[in-house]
């Protein structure tokens, strides 16, 4: 089967800093990289690495060829990626000392993606399917229409109010870090277990997870593994890829978010993006220590 992501494809400019600048500081950064990044970019890495099948629906500029080629290196199907006009999007991110990080994104090609480049991709997908999708990109509600047979995954991310209020009640699945699970409280005026999606799953960071089965009003905790973090950057997306990764192999959801949380913390002890998401056989040795 194939996961089918409309997601971002950044340049992940990182600036290395002891700490976050205050309004009219300026600071000097201790270190520099350029990477691949994005959420989408992200999660499509880490499903391909966890050893699924992700086809990525999206856009760069002239100036994305690279991280096209890195994207096709790393497994992720690109076939479905326009190159257009509008420059590739970037991000500015910048982690302090305790692997915490800020992060300013420049949208560009993510939000030019045309309807018609949706659609004719996902002429291509099948039952058994699913569709992910984040708020970096413009197309969700088109990919919807289109992928009406498909189980529908939805990254709330970075988080967007009416976003959310107009998907949630087409998504099956919806995962959440728990700042963004308060601000979709606050916008539903509903508790997160009490929303649309048959399956919820919340990321805590250091505190693990959970998973609100709202078909059953089952809620399960799973504890974080405890690692030296150094950068956090693009730990959730890895958890969302490595989820989806393993249910679409048939892995109950208990299952499927142990494993993530593996991943998770062992991607929080490295710096960067999604040139640094480990591959299946790394969290399975990790998890075995």
């Amino acid at each position: 089967m194939t996961i089918w992501n409309l997601g971002s494809i950044n340049a992940d400019h990182v600036y290395s800093v002891a700490q976050f600048a205050r309004p009219g500081e300026t600071i000097a950064a201790t270190g520099f990289e350029t990477g691949l990044g994005g959420k989408g970019a992200n999660m499509s890495v880490s499903i391909a690495r966890a050893g699924a099948h992700v086809a990525h629906i999206g856009a760069v500029g002239a100036d994305g060829v690279r991280w096209l080629d890195r994207l096709t290196e790393y497994g992720v199907d690109t076939r479905h990626v326009a190159r257009g006009d509008v420059p590739t999007g970037h991000a500015i991110i910048m982690v302090d000392a305790s692997g915490e990080n800020a992060i300013t994104i420049y949208p560009g090609a993510n939000r030019a993606i045309a309807d018609t480049a949706i659609r004719d991709a996902l002429r291509g997908a099948a039952a058994g399917d699913t569709l992910l999708f984040q708020n970096e990109t413009n197309g969700q509600e088109t990919a919807i229409a289109a992928g009406g047979h498909l189980r529908v995954a939805y990254a709330a991310a970075p988080f967007d109010a009416d976003a959310a209020l107009a998907l949630l009640p087409r998504i099956d699945l919806l995962f959440v870090n728990a700042v963004e699970a308060r601000e979709l409280e606050q916008a539903t005026g509903q508790r997160i277990a009490e929303l649309p999606p048959a399956d919820i799953v919340v990321t805590r960071g250091a505190d693990g997870a959970d998973w609100h089965d709202t078909r059953t009003g089952e809620t399960r905790h799973y504890d974080a593994v405890v690692v030296d973090a150094v950068d956090t950057t693009g730990a959730g997306d890895t958890f969302t890829g490595y989820v989806l990764a393993a249910l679409d192999r048939g892995q109950p959801m208990g299952q499927a978010i142990g494993q993530a949380i593996r991943a998770a913390a062992l991607m929080v002890t490295r710096h960067g993006a999604a040139d640094v998401i480990p591959d299946l056989a790394e969290v399975r040795d990790f998890g075995a220590h």
